[in-house]
Order: C-alpha cells, then structure tokens, then sequence
C-alpha cells in the first residue's frame, strides 16, 4: 500500500522536517507500505519553502509545490489533489499537534471501506473560545444540511481512492472538500485520537479566517440559508405588525413614550432583518460572480519532485 501524507505548511520552519521524518518513519513500520508527501506552502513569510527544498532534494518521494500568495488551509490541501499518488491520502498540520502514531488509526478505517475519515479529538489543546466557535459552526452546518449529524470535522483526516477520484472532478474557486464528499458519499466517520501540543508557535486561524471559512461551508452546497432568511423575514414582519398594532393601542391610550420605544424597537428590527438578507444575497451573489470569471481556486508558483500540472 503507498500512503499520502498531504500537509499544508505555514510558518513551519521549524517544525516541518520534524513532521515529515515522524510521519515517514511510522508509516515504513510496516512491512511493504510505501510513502509520498506532498508538502504546500501556502506562501509562508518565513523560510518554509526553503525546509520544503530541502527536503524534495533529499528525498524524491517528497513533492513540494509553492502557492503565489496565501489561499488558506482548505485550498491548500486541495492543491495536492492532482499529485496524490496514494492509495489513501492522510491530511495532517505542520505543527506536530496531529500526532503520526496515529496515523494507521485513519488509515486501518478507510481499508474497512470508509471513504472520509475525521480524527475527533479526545483531549482538545484548542482554547476556550475555539471550542465555542467550532462547536457553533458544527450545528448550524449540521442544520442547514452541509455537515452529517454527529460527524466531527478535523484537519486531521484520510480519504480513499473513492474520495481522492471525487476531489479531482471538484472545482471551485472557494474549496470545502470534506463538505463536498459528505455529497458524494455516506461513509464517514470518526476515530478517536489524541491531540498533541503544538512544537511550536500557535493557532493561525484569526476570527476573520474563521468566519470565512463558516461562511464557505454554509454557501457552498446548500440553499437553505437563504430559505432560512426567507422565514425570518416573515416572523419579522409578523412582530412588527403586532409592534404596530401594540403601538397603536398604547397610543389611543395616550401612552405616547411607549408608542416611541415601540417604533423605534420596529425600524431597528426591520432594518436588522434587511442588512442580514442583503449580506446573505450578496454572499450568493459574488461568489456567482466570480465562479462564472472563472476565478482560479489558486496559483501555483512553483512545484518539485513533479510533472503533473495543476
């Protein structure tokens, strides 16, 4: 069996080839299995794509690409979809917080013929606020219907050929490839997994790279936003009309400052609803936009230890 490790890299200079040679050295443990890993820059200011030249020249299984400027995590895994050569491909973080011990767990599941894999985490290093954020984006993505019921996401995570063979046919220029493979199939599922402390550094997700990346996988595959903003619109116009006719009883009442905090609660309310459908409709809307441009999903600057083009 040949086994991918794909990992995106970012401000992992100093981490990078501790990974690599954990990875490579727990996957040859067993007899027989082979190994490539695709290594992504997504256009790290530090000397990362330097550690990832190194590494190519010393090992010709190792493929490196460099990305023009800095695309996210999402899009960065989907850049090695092309250059997977693997009978499974095994998605993990430059950190070291994902640890390669672990790895056979994914892989073992997948040869059970599960197609998506997520580690789910049994002791979580992540913060407070993290935990709250991820955990809020499970459920809304569960109800809009872009996530399974009771999966985890993770991007620690293995797909099969099955998966691998579905993500080559994907393209678009805002990538969510596990959203994506929970439409094409229902084998997922969870392992538990240890996570590990970071070598180095610390989380690189700031709160505007987590909004976009919910906002991707809310829009992406589902209309049911929108006709979610549709009843919300139609409970708003509801209490406005009570509003008003509340307004209008206080009023006959001769209660003319409640009539005024009434009024005001209704423009504040409709006004609410409108700028949410407004930026709702607009989300749908660019990326209409620039999906018929044709705007690519990335640009590769560079790429080693490989013919395929992207």
């Amino acid at each position: 069996m040949r086994i991918t490790i794909v990992i995106p890299c970012y401000r992992s200079e100093n981490t990078l080839e501790k990974v690599v040679k954990e990875a490579r050295s727990e996957i040859l443990k067993r007899p027989g299995n082979e190994y490539q890993f695709i290594l992504v820059n997504d256009c790290s200011p530090d000397r990362t794509f330097d550690v990832i030249t190194k590494l190519c020249e010393e090992d010709k299984n190792i493929i490196g690409i460099d990305l023009s400027r800095n695309y996210g995590q999402n899009n960065a895994r989907h850049a090695a979809v092309p250059y997977i050569t693997g009978d499974v491909a095994v998605c993990m973080d430059d950190d070291g917080q994902h640890p390669a011990d672990q790895i056979y767990t994914l892989v073992d599941k997948i040869n059970e013929g599960y197609d998506l894999v997520y580690a789910k985490f049994s002791t979580k290093k992540a913060s407070i606020f993290r935990r709250i954020v991820s955990k809020g984006n499970t459920m809304i993505l569960e109800l809009i219907g872009a996530q399974m019921k009771g999966i985890i996401n993770s991007p620690f995570l293995a797909w099969s050929q099955f998966s691998i063979e579905r993500l080559r046919e994907y393209h678009s220029p805002f990538p969510s490839p596990g959203a994506y493979l929970m439409k094409c199939t229902q084998r997922v599922v969870n392992v538990d997994v240890d996570q590990r402390e970071r070598m180095d550094g610390h989380s690189r997700y700031t709160i505007s790279k987590l909004v976009t990346l919910w906002l991707t996988g809310v829009t992406n595959f589902s209309a049911i936003p929108l006709r979610l903003a549709l009843v919300f619109s139609a409970i708003s116009m509801l209490a406005c009309l009570g509003c008003i006719i509340t307004a209008i009883v206080l009023g006959v009442m001769g209660s003319a400052l409640t009539m005024w905090f009434v009024t005001f609660a209704i423009i504040c309310n409709f006004f609410g609803i409108l700028f949410f459908l407004l930026t709702l409709m607009g989300e749908y809307i660019g990326k209409i936009y620039l999906t018929i441009s044709k705007q690519p999903a990335r640009v590769v600057r560079k790429i080693l230890n490989a013919d395929t083009k992207s």
